[in-house]
């Protein structure tokens, strides 16, 4: 049996702990804030699960074990929360393969077709970090430690903010963006604005069944998730994300009614769905208008203005500098930094903790 203590109780934070836990090792988990933290980069209602990379076997065969994964935890939980309602992409009519589906409330870019991924899905993020919550706190080999600030960590130990250090055969720092503050680490921030819309009507029981879809948009860089277990319909886009230096501007909501331009819309919050709460809006402040407002041109929808818009957020993601894309380091024999976060990132978690996990127990 290994000690473990892990920093950041994110989706990465608590898969980890649960399959630390699972194979018998004694796990802390630790958290700035309140756990499940509502101000961490894997809140949100909704996060993607794609299988098929076409033209990449090894990321298709990484992300089919991922699913397995993903469904095993529902298992240990006895919650469902990946919907496998399927992933559609828009691919050119010319070089598209497999099952290819029609849409008609979403706008393809002209010459493309839309390709659907059958082993795909939704994974409701909120549902999921609730119930981790949950199991963690209820297990007698994990210690769940809430409100929690860590100055600074090292090989084999956390130094926390009242000046109490942790040792550990391994400490697993897995805070997102705040994972350069505890450990030096290469990492670029970035800051996305995301839209939650409500459908018309005479629409939402098409939506309640629809696949997720991606490769659309003037750049083909917009995507959406679909509404669903009493969650909303969301849409970004890479034309919307923007490198910066800190999380501390973005750290801001706002809900519907204050877009100028679209005087209809309701204003109700995200938080009116129980089962998906988010934290309520910080009064008078709001994301960048301007952001927000190129989002909501974006071609994703017909018919757009049928859509209220229930609430704009920014959220925030950390990937390696040079490529943009996933990290994972194992810097010292007693520890490994996983500061990356973001959509292909809560997917991955379940990769993650078994690669640390494998690790620990080859070299015990």
């Amino acid at each position: 049996m290994s000690t473990v203590v892990i920093v950041g109780a994110g989706v990465t934070g608590m898969v980890t702990a649960m399959e630390c836990a699972l194979a018998g090792h004694r796990v802390t988990l630790l958290d700035r804030g309140p756990i499940p933290n509502p101000a961490s980069t894997s809140a949100d209602q909704h996060r993607a699960l794609r299988v098929q990379r076409p033209g990449d076997p090894v990321l298709t065969a990484q992300m089919t074990d991922a699913r397995k994964r993903w469904l095993g935890l529902e298992s240990v939980l006895g919650t469902d929360f990946l919907r496998l309602v399927g992933i559609v992409t828009a691919w050119p009519a010319d070089d598209a393969t497999g099952e290819i589906v029609e849409l008609p409330p979403v706008l393809f870019p002209s010459g493309t077709v839309g390709v659907l991924d059958p082993d795909a899905g939704v994974l409701l993020a909120d549902k999921f970090l609730h119930a981790a919550a949950h199991w963690l706190a209820e297990h007698p080999a994990v210690s769940v430690r809430a409100e929690c600030p860590v100055r600074f960590v090292a090989d084999h130990w956390v130094s926390l903010s009242d000046g109490t250090a942790l040792g550990a055969d391994l400490v697993a720092v897995a805070a997102g963006p705040w994972s350069r503050d505890l450990v030096d680490v290469p990492v670029a921030l970035f800051r996305q604005t995301m839209a939650y819309l409500r459908p018309p009507a005479d629409l939402a029981s098409w939506w309640e069944t629809a696949p997720g879809v991606g490769g659309v948009g003037a750049d083909g860089r917009a995507w959406l998730l679909p509404p669903g277990d009493g969650t909303l319909l969301k849409i970004s886009s890479d034309a919307v994300c923007r490198k910066v230096e800190s999380t501390a501007e973005g750290e801001l909501e706002t809900w519907g009614d204050w877009l100028p331009a679209r005087p209809r819309r309701t204003g109700r919050p995200i938080s009116e769905s129980p089962a998906h709460p988010v934290t309520p809006p910080r009064t008078g402040r709001m994301p960048a208008l301007p952001w927000a407002e190129r989002l909501l041109a974006e071609p994703i929808l017909s018919d757009m203005d049928r859509y209220t818009v229930v609430a704009v957020r920014e959220c925030h993601y950390a990937a390696a500098p040079d490529t943009g894309g996933p990290l994972l380091l194992h810097p010292k024999p007693g520890l490994w930094v996983r500061p990356s976060c973001g959509g292909s990132g809560f997917a991955a978690a379940p990769l993650v903790a078994n690669t640390i996990v494998e690790a620990m127990e080859a070299t015990a």
